[in-house]
């Protein structure tokens, strides 16, 4: 009974934040094209945050309900106009003035109308690139010298370091910066007690620790096996496979030995000791030369046995570090789906409902962070999902705009209702794609 609660509980958890998470992802996508559109000249008459039975709505100075809807996993934007809240169809602006008409979708100008458009998915990029600079503001970044931050517990006896500590040097070799830090550590994982000379406030001083490489769990991935074990932040695996585990990178190498067999693991935490029994999953990876390779992993980031003291950043460089990670977001986006159309990585990688909603579910129980984290790339996925010339998507209407600017005119009704109906299947067969990897992946 109680693990039927607990289930219970999880999934709750998991619908709530998934709601959550698209209620305000979906807002933002239709206020683009509202405001946009408002700005252009087009009156929305309805703005629906959910669909199906109204649960609150209100009508504000210009005319336009806002609504919320008792279906909470989608919304729409009705103009003026429109013969129905998706815009399917070309609307019958005939018994309208010409004033009337400027103010509907089908009436308003080229230009109003693929702005009005495009301002969804656009919309979703500012919400990713705002929620990123907020990221960088709110946390910093790790300080140029290698400072210790919060220190985790860990099962070493003697002095040791000390928050705020600068780590000069290790075992006699200078450590001016994280790059250097890390190579002189590499070359000494021979050994499992390194002397740290340290600069603590006006003092000079040399204190042993623990290797920093240490099978130390940094942090644990969305949807993997060891998150739904109940591994955390801050962990000591000390044997995997029955083996003893010194260092980190010595984890996938066990793992990937496993050819996806359950792997014991024994975990030290904050004085106590439990085993665990973590089946891998088959994991698409970056192989570090432009591709992607399969592995089976469960799911751990290393760490170290201290967290980095952080620096605040400026609003520029919040910026440009937003931008490096919307860039880099776009390239690994379509580089992975270019590989998967060839074949080359599995078709696991993508998600449907279920794998977004325990997606939203995890990364809130992984904290605050971890979810506005997980916002961030959801909206940017929304945005450019979006963009893809897929009609009923908004990519399709642009690309029904840039037919008429070529041609000076709009598709036929005949056309549109065929190419609507071809998109429409396209994207609930896609939708039905993601939902059978969710159900036969793991």
């Amino acid at each position: 009974m109680e693990a039927i609660v607990a289930a219970l509980g999880g999934t709750a958890w998991t619908v709530v934040f998934f709601v959550i998470a698209l209620s305000v992802i979906v807002f933002v996508h239709e206020y683009g094209h509202y405001i946009v559109g408002r700005w252009s000249g087009i009156h929305a008459e309805v703005f629906s945050v959910g669909f199906g039975p109204v649960l609150f709505s209100r009508t504000d100075r210009r005319g336009t309900k806002w609504q919320v809807a008792a279906i909470p996993f989608g919304g729409y934007v009705k103009f003026l106009g429109d013969a129905d809240a998706s815009s399917v169809q070309k609307a019958d602006v005939s018994g309208l003035t010409t004033e009337e008409r400027r103010h509907t979708m089908a009436g308003a100008p080229l230009w109003a109308r693929a702005a009005t458009v495009a301002a969804g998915p656009v919309f979703n990029f500012v919400l990713t690139f705002v929620l990123l600079v907020g990221l960088a503001l709110a946390l910093g970044i790790p300080r140029e010298e290698p400072t210790v931050g919060s220190l985790r517990a860990f099962p070493f006896e003697g002095p040791s370091l000390q928050q705020g500590d600068v780590i000069l040097a290790v075992e006699g070799q200078p450590t001016p910066d994280w790059e250097s830090f890390g190579a002189v550590t590499d070359g000494l994982k021979g050994q499992t007690s390194l002397s740290y000379t340290v600069r603590r406030g006006a003092d000079e001083l040399v204190v042993n620790g623990p290797h920093p490489q240490a099978p130390v769990v940094g942090e644990v991935q969305i949807r993997s096996s060891a998150m739904d074990a109940g591994i955390q932040e801050g962990d000591i695996i000390l044997k995997a496979g029955g083996q003893d585990v010194r260092y980190f990178e010595q984890l996938p190498e066990i793992v990937g030995a496993s050819k996806g067999q359950p792997v014991a693991l024994t975990v030290w935490r904050d004085g106590h000791t439990f085993d665990l029994s973590l089946t891998p999953r088959i994991r698409t990876v970056d192989d570090g030369n432009g591709g992607f390779t399969e592995r089976y992993l469960l799911g751990l980031y290393s760490g170290m046995f201290f967290e980095p003291a952080v620096r605040s950043v400026g609003p520029w460089e919040a910026v440009s570090n937003a931008g490096t990670s919307m860039w880099l977001m776009t390239t690994t986006t379509f580089s992975g789906l270019w590989h998967m159309i060839q074949g080359a990585i599995s078709s696991c990688n993508l998600s449907g409902a279920i794998g977004m909603a325990e997606t939203a579910g995890d990364a809130a129980r992984n904290g605050v962070e971890s979810f506005i984290g997980m916002l961030a790339i959801l909206s940017f996925g929304v945005g450019l999902l979006n963009l893809f010339p897929i009609p009923v998507l908004d990519g399709g209407h642009l690309v029904f705009h840039a037919w008429e600017a070529m041609t000076g005119r709009a598709p036929s009704d005949w056309a549109l209702r065929v190419l609507m109906t071809i998109g429409l299947s396209l994207v609930l067969t896609i939708m039905l794609f993601g939902l059978s990897r969710d159900l036969l992946c793991q």
